[in-house]
């Protein structure tokens, strides 16, 4: 066997177990036992460079003394960019700090938030670093990469938190007399077809539902218009699915479904009832058309209605939101609400772990548009404004009329 296949096959046997530095003391310790030559016979059977070699043996003539546990001596390789260029961090925080966003000056304003153009900035700023490096630094100064939360709807109103403390006291009052409290809203228009639903849910692998590529309305495509009346005190719901348009004859005709439904059965000593509702839409406290058809309710079931609004701009504080629209959205995710009677299923079916029921039904009835509400009409209305913004906080009591619902 020559000597270049012995000095193979013995650095085959060993090459695995050693590190960086072993392999090189090895190599190195081989070459100079074999004298003049024995640099490249050792190069060519274990791979190493002529430079690796030269260095081992250098190490090995200076008796170097290595600190254990390393592989390399201490302070080598290349310090970090942060220790080379001190400034670069200063200069990225002052860059993407929130003040600086959106100010004309700054070179990077709204859509300038990607890494790459980060290290494109910084590099021009005479900073060279990595798109890597950024999100790395962007890393450690605790930035992580988010989306929009929504919780904003324009401006606070200056008795913002007042009204949520009245509308508080308000419910907990009912609820010890024994009353009905109702919280209630309009959920998003739904189309009805085979249109994309958002969400997930779990499906055989590669099977996905199929549905159309868009989803451009036209005229001819039915709508749902799912109106919700939450219980507060009992934890149920009930759901009114418009087919028409969502008006204030709309809302009431919900409500006095509920009430039909549930609500006199469960209530038969209740000596009012509390509606919450958000300041907006077909219940907003601006729409004469969501009064007049709440007098008409009261005059029906003989029963005076409380009606407490939300502030403009915190619909999403409504528990109609967040105890039962919000479950009915997850309930139904990644499924396309092909027709009404899938709908009216799926809302049915929802629940939580509290224990939420909901009932729904399907309302075919016209609620045509326009309907204008004269001021005599309005100055008719048994309605009496609360001392504390009375626009938001109102009673609309029976007048005398037998008509019972």
């Amino acid at each position: 066997m020559t000597v270049l296949a012995e000095l193979t096959a013995k650095f085959r046997s060993v090459w695995p177990l050693l590190d960086e530095r072993t392999r090189r003391i090895m190599a190195a310790s081989e070459a100079m036992a074999l004298g003049y030559g024995g640099v490249s016979l050792v190069r060519r059977a274990c791979g190493l460079s002529r430079k690796a070699i030269a260095k081992g043996i250098g190490e090995i003539e200076a008796g170097t003394a290595w600190v254990p546990g390393r592989i390399r001596r201490p302070g080598a390789g290349r310090k970090p960019i942060t220790v080379s260029d001190p400034q670069l961090v200063d200069t990225l925080e002052a860059m993407i700090a929130d003040q600086t966003r959106g100010d004309p000056e700054s070179p990077l304003r709204w859509i300038c938030k990607s890494t790459r153009t980060i290290a494109h900035e910084l590099s021009g700023r005479h900073h060279p670093v990595s798109h890597v490096k950024v999100a790395q630094l962007l890393h450690g100064l605790d930035y992580s990469f988010q989306g929009n939360r929504k919780t904003e709807e324009g401006e606070d109103h200056p008795d913002r938190d007042a009204q949520f403390r009245h509308i508080a006291a308000a419910v907990k009052r009912c609820l010890a007399q024994g009353c009905p409290v109702i919280s209630v809203d309009t959920k998003k228009k739904e189309l009805m077809g085979n249109f994309a639903n958002a969400g997930q849910q779990w499906r055989r692998a590669k099977q996905p539902r199929l549905v159309r590529t868009h989803d451009f309305p036209t005229p001819d495509v039915p709508r749902a218009y799912p109106y919700g009346i939450y219980d507060i005190g009992r934890n149920t719901g009930f759901v009114n699915i418009g087919t028409d348009h969502d008006t204030g004859a709309f809302a009431v005709a919900s409500i006095r479904g509920w009430w039909r439904r549930e609500g006199r059965r469960i209530y038969p000593d209740a000596a009012k009832i509390l509606i919450t509702a958000d300041a907006g839409g077909s219940n907003g406290w601006r729409l004469r058309l969501w009064k007049l058809e709440l007098q008409t309710f009261a005059d029906q079931i003989g029963l005076p209605l409380a009606v407490s609004h939300f502030p403009p701009g915190t619909s999403k504080w409504n528990k109609v939101e967040h105890r039962l629209f919000s479950f009915i959205s997850s309930n139904w995710r990644g499924e396309p609400l092909r027709d009404y009677e899938t709908v009216v299923k799926l809302i049915a079916k929802t629940t939580t772990a509290k224990g939420l029921t909901v009932t729904c039904r399907l309302d075919r009835r016209k609620y045509p548009t326009g309907r204008k509400v004269t001021t005599d009409e309005m100055k008719r209305l048994n309605l009496h404004p609360d001392r504390f913004h009375g626009e938001w906080n109102y009673v609309i009591r029976p007048r005398n009329v037998d008509t019972r619902c």
